[in-house]
């Protein structure tokens, strides 16, 4: 990519008003978002017909009129729609030549069983291969998921350690990481891991060169107001939240009250959208779900 390029896309990222798509589903998650979108499995034959499907409704919702830079700062993809098309160009280009959204690529391939009270992720074959594509079709950035299920301070140790482990691969690859060690929303002990979080965050966050600079994508918080310290550490471009199961409505209201937080929501996004709407209604409906996103991220 060109670095003048990368350089719009960075000061996009940490400067501009608005929030990340996650238009990442993959295997495991496609037939329940699909379902969701009206798309039962006894409507199509076989997975590439239901890659097919998910491909056709990101594709709608990437050229839906309120799907631009003016709220939406940034999206990301999973592999298959890096490589699919948009409009004729590949889905990265689309997205940045045509709506002004910087592309990042989801590339974990998953959780480990848990242990010490977290999922890891699993390993992931071909990394430095992928990232080279990536780079190839302009994508920005990428994002990697673990999950924090309790407040085990071994643990929470592990899963930061692999974070910053792969960010630094991304890094190498001239690529900017979402670090995203999910906290479980249902955890009886959310509150002491979130604390537990932070102080690895920040060690790890600490130990970076100048010039290593990633993202954070981290539950919404118990305590309101918890990350903004890691949001102005100097190796931190943005601070984004997930929705983590919360409807549309709760995730919003939490996120308000999060100054230094933007929405990188996924199910939230396509609350409420079907495959049989016509598409003046879809398009009325992605716009509200956008600007209520949107408005909890200022």
């Amino acid at each position: 990519m060109a670095s003048a390029a990368f350089a719009d896309m960075k000061k996009q990222m940490a400067e501009g008003q608005g929030f990340i798509a996650a238009l990442d589903q993959s295997g495991g998650s496609t037939p329940k978002a699909l379902g969701l979108y009206g798309v039962t499995e006894d409507m199509y034959d076989g997975e590439a017909a239901m890659y097919d499907e998910i491909h056709q409704m990101r594709t709608r919702i990437i050229t839906a009129p309120d799907f631009t830079k003016a709220k939406v700062l940034g999206a990301i993809l999973f592999e298959r729609t890096m490589r699919g098309e948009v409009g004729g160009k590949p889905t990265a280009l689309a997205l940045w030549e045509d709506r002004g959204i910087v592309p990042f690529l989801k590339i974990d391939k998953g959780l480990e069983a848990e242990a010490n009270g977290v999922q890891m992720m699993k390993p992931i074959p071909g990394l430095e291969e992928t990232l080279k594509e990536a780079a190839g079709f302009g994508i920005f950035g990428t994002k990697e998921r673990s999950v924090i299920n309790e407040a085990n301070a071994e643990g929470i140790a592990a899963v930061v350690a692999q974070q910053f482990e792969v960010g630094k691969t991304v890094l190498s690859c001239g690529l900017v990481p979402i670090l995203e060690p999910e906290v479980n929303i249902k955890s009886a002990t959310k509150a002491e891991a979130e604390e537990i979080l932070k102080a690895e965050l920040a060690k790890g966050l600490d130990a970076l060169d100048e010039g290593q600079d990633v993202m954070l994508k981290l539950s919404i918080p118990t305590v309101d107001g918890l990350y903004d310290s890691l949001a102005d550490h100097p190796r931190v471009v943005r601070v984004v939240a997930l929705s983590g199961g919360y409807s549309t409505d709760e995730a919003c209201e939490r996120l308000a009250r999060q100054p230094k937080m933007i929405a990188s929501f996924s199910r939230a996004l396509a609350e409420g959208l079907t495959k049989q709407m016509s598409d003046a209604d879809f398009n009325a409906a992605l716009g509200s779900n956008i600007d209520k996103i949107y408005q909890a991220s200022l």
